[in-house]
């Protein structure tokens, strides 16, 4: 038996208290919201032949980027397989099976083909629209991530229920696309829709962030506390784009007092939280500040991920955590993990090899004070950087390493290129980086004529 959820698409549950719990997976799947498993399980407890729901639970296992949930990702498909095979399934619950196995596979991008297909027929379907927007963005796929959410928008009038969060992974694929002023509207008009969308608002708060405007930023996060406070670890990342905004301001203390009380405030180990926090110290480094202590605990828990090799992003973040608190050895692993990684084939490997390699080694050199050397290594992995997957904003980190390193290394006219390439992706805004850079450059300029 069929039933229609919150997406208005078919779904093979029969029991009215499933198809409920089945919608606030939708709902919190779209709000990032806190009781997305708990709704998933109660949905198993209550149809355990529910094959879709198996596929979820694999896929969001692979969302984590964690090599430990690999097993539990291969076993949510099996068993999804079984159930397909003994029940009725729609379309759209095998497309959702294919994905994961295709994912599985180290096929990503097959993956997001079979979710488009289901797309292609139920253009309506904002969690199928969800789930291919999160697996694009892990493979820094921002133009693909627009052209798919503009697919849907017409299936998304006024009578659906979850507008409001289509809008909101609009306005984030806007602003990762450079659309800012209609990345801001769009986004804002999602908020009125999903007062509770934690994406949607985090998408303006890149627009502030990339167009330098930080107090615009902050009475955003501010006044909208309900699409952020009920959201699960996403709400660390809310903290830390405030903490980016008081650096705009010129308020390093106060984005430090941020990491302390906000952004690290649970010690977990999730890679976007450790993500969060890398980023974080290593700006806060980059303009003087001593963040002390604070490197110990984040080397900790990423010593124990050199070897996970799920995806690039988390490791040259876990990277910086080890460099900055001197784990030499673990460090050393790591790079000898990337060469043998590199040399596999497929989709996630030849992102370690280009721009991975070059990355780990440019982000090495930088700690040991190599700055030619960071340099040389962190401009060549550039032009590909965006396929590690984030945001604009999360990758600025090592943007900002790079033109660090070159001015060090006194290589001034290389390094004035990416500030005025990195001037041009916002727009025009001169944040206060760049404009501090620029002063660097010209003094540097100057002593060299000199």
């Amino acid at each position: 038996m069929t039933q229609t959820d919150i997406c208005f698409c078919p779904v093979t549950l029969s029991c009215p208290k499933a198809l409920e719990d089945w919608n606030g997976v939708i709902l919190g799947l779209l709000s990032h919201g806190r009781q997305t498993p708990v709704h998933l399980g109660r949905v198993m407890d209550a149809a355990p032949d529910f094959a879709m729901g198996y596929a979820a639970r694999g896929l969001f296992c692979l969302m984590t980027g964690r090599a430990e949930v690999i097993a539990a990702a291969r076993d949510a498909h099996a068993t999804a397989l079984a159930m397909a095979a003994q029940t009725s399934i729609t379309p759209r619950e095998a497309g959702w099976i294919a994905a994961l196995g295709l994912w599985l596979e180290g096929k990503p991008t097959a993956a997001i083909a079979a979710v488009e297909q289901v797309l292609a027929t139920l253009p309506q379907d904002t969690l199928s629209a969800k789930l291919g927007h999160g697996i694009r963005f892990l493979l820094g796929d921002s133009v693909g991530m627009r052209a798919s959410v503009e697919r849907s928008l017409g299936a998304h009038g006024d009578h659906h229920s979850c507008r409001g969060y289509l809008l909101g992974c609009h306005a984030f694929t806007l602003e990762e696309t450079g659309d800012y002023a209609l990345a801001e509207r769009t986004g804002r008009a999602g908020l009125e829709l999903a007062g509770d969308d934690a994406w949607g608002l985090h998408a303006v708060a890149h627009v502030y962030d990339m167009t330098a405007r930080p107090d615009a930023g902050l009475a955003l996060i501010d006044t909208n506390t309900a699409a952020w406070q009920g959201a699960n670890n996403f709400r660390y990342h809310v903290w830390w784009h405030k903490a980016l905004l008081h650096m705009e301001r010129g308020e390093m203390d106060f984005a430090l007092c941020l990491y302390d009380a906000q952004i690290r405030a649970d010690k977990t180990d999730d890679y976007r939280d450790i993500a969060n926090a890398t980023s974080l110290l290593m700006r806060l480094e980059l303009e003087g500040v001593d963040v002390g202590h604070r490197w110990q605990e984040l080397a900790d828990f990423s010593k124990r991920r050199v070897d996970d090799g799920c995806l690039v992003f988390a490791d040259l973040h876990y990277l910086l955590a080890l460099t900055g608190a001197d784990r030499g050895a673990a460090a050393a692993q790591m790079t000898a993990r990337f060469a043998r990684d590199a040399a596999k084939s497929g989709e996630m490997p030849a992102r370690v090899d280009a721009p991975g390699t070059a990355a780990l080694a440019g982000l090495t050199a930088f700690a040991e004070g190599r700055y030619d050397s960071a340099f040389l290594n962190l401009a060549a992995a550039r032009p590909l950087m965006s396929t590690i997957g984030g945001s604009h904003a999360q990758r600025d980190v090592f943007e900002r390493m790079t033109i660090d390193a070159g001015l060090r290394a006194g290589r001034f006219d290389a390094t004035s290129a990416i500030l005025r390439d990195r001037l041009k992706q916002r727009g025009g805004h001169m944040d206060r980086f760049a404009a501090t850079r620029f002063d660097t450059l010209n003094t540097g300029r100057g002593l060299a004529a000199q």
